[in-house]
């Protein structure tokens, strides 16, 4: 049965999976997980919080590459990304080479299915 908006009994619309990847050079002395606690604490109001996220995400950091890949509704795809960049860009202990949108991996689409199933949080 599909899900269904608060203020209607009309289907939300389907969520989609997104990746936004930053090349990255981070300071000796700073955790790297710094990162993600900066995108989480963006899109959720804190890196340790209750309950599912509004935009489901994991980050992963190989190397210089920082990802983050996020589902949501289409219309939020801007604001999230938005949320990304900012993060990513007003952080302290690294620099921002490059980002980018790109596609979702072959790898990535078992946990993009995971994420996807994770209920929505308004």
């Amino acid at each position: 049965m599909p899900e269904h908006t608060a203020t209607t009994n009309h289907p939300a619309p389907p969520r989609q999976p997104w990746v936004h990847e930053a090349v990255v050079e981070i300071a000796a002395d700073t955790d790297p997980r710094a990162l993600g606690g900066a995108v989480t604490t963006a899109l959720c109001g804190h890196w340790e919080h209750d309950g599912p996220c509004r935009w489901p995400h994991n980050n992963d950091l190989e190397g210089r590459t920082f990802r983050t890949l996020f589902v949501c509704e289409p219309a939020d795809e801007p604001e999230v990304r938005a949320r990304i960049r900012a993060a990513l860009l007003e952080g302290a202990g690294w620099r921002v080479l490059s980002d980018r949108a790109r596609p979702v991996t072959d790898a990535e689409w078992p946990l993009a299915r995971n994420l996807m199933s994770v209920p929505r949080r308004e």
